[in-house]
């Protein structure tokens, strides 16, 4: 009974979807936390709606035009995060402001776009497919061996980028692959729980990780782990109580961050048998 959701074939591709997305995620929101680009993710996530609008309007890939969206959107941070006029966050909140402003404007053309924004807003992880599924195995492969090929420049980067130069670590090349990983992510997270939760899975079991890890490869391994059990506990939840999957699955992400914190507050309050 309490397995049966686990025995329905779409039940079980959303799983595998999921569990596909927390590994991608995991991968990329620990640097994403730890330099600071929370915001850009958040800002991404929602800037590409008018990719996904264009391509839902003249029948293309709603993920390449999301992948799309999102890159042009993260060259536009790239080109103005040295400029001395206005910060990194200015930049970010006007392109941010832009592109969803396009966005919205594109969607209020085609009157038979409501039923794709919705679905691209809040997902739709129990109408995984089994194509869904290789897109999400392959966009892993593309950040697993980005992951691996820049770790030393990812991780020079993110402590301090004027050595990773001296280091010939190449931190503009670095820092446009971080860019690429981030915009692969997105693209991908919102076919299974759409852009207004796929931040949330980016970057709740990351921080979940990082109460309890310390070393940046075993972050990421705690956060797939909390991000697949948000998953596996999200789908279950969302069968009995008749909830929108994709949403519970993100809510449930972000609860176990909140329970993961309040156990490291207990822990830290209990004294060690070291002390009176």
């Amino acid at each position: 009974m309490l397995l049966e959701p686990f025995t329905v074939s779409f039940v079980v591709r959303a799983l595998a979807g999921g569990v596909l997305l927390a590994a991608v995620c995991a991968l990329v929101g620990a640097w994403v936390i730890a330099r600071g680009m929370t915001f850009l993710g958040e800002a991404m996530s929602h800037g590409m709606l008018p990719g996904v609008a264009v391509a839902g309007i003249v029948g293309g890939n709603l993920v390449a035009g999301a992948a799309a969206s999102a890159l042009g959107m993260a060259l536009g941070v790239n080109a103005l995060r040295h400029s001395r006029e206005f910060g990194r966050d200015t930049s970010i909140g006007l392109l941010f402001v832009g592109m969803l402003s396009a966005g919205v404007i594109v969607v209020s053309h085609s009157r038979s776009f409501a039923t794709d924004l919705t679905a691209f807003l809040f997902g739709d992880v129990l109408a995984i497919r089994g194509s869904d599924l290789l897109l999400l195995g392959g966009a892993l492969v593309v950040v697993g061996v980005i992951s691996v090929v820049f770790y030393r420049p990812f991780l020079a980067l993110t402590f301090d980028a004027r050595k990773a130069k001296t280091l010939g670590l190449r931190p503009d090349l670095a820092n446009a692959m971080m860019l690429v990983l981030l915009t692969v992510t997105m693209a991908v997270a919102f076919s299974v729980v759409g852009t207004l939760l796929a931040f949330g899975m980016l970057i709740a079991p990351s921080a979940a990780a990082m109460l309890v890890a310390r070393r940046l490869p075993m972050v990421m391994l705690t956060s797939f782990g909390i991000g697949s059990l948000a998953v596996v506990l999200g789908l279950w939840i969302s069968w009995f109580a008749a909830t929108a999957a994709g949403a519970t699955i993100a809510l449930t992400a972000v609860l176990l961050f909140f329970a993961v914190l309040m156990a490291r507050g207990l822990t830290a309050a209990i004294p060690s048998k070291g002390t009176s």
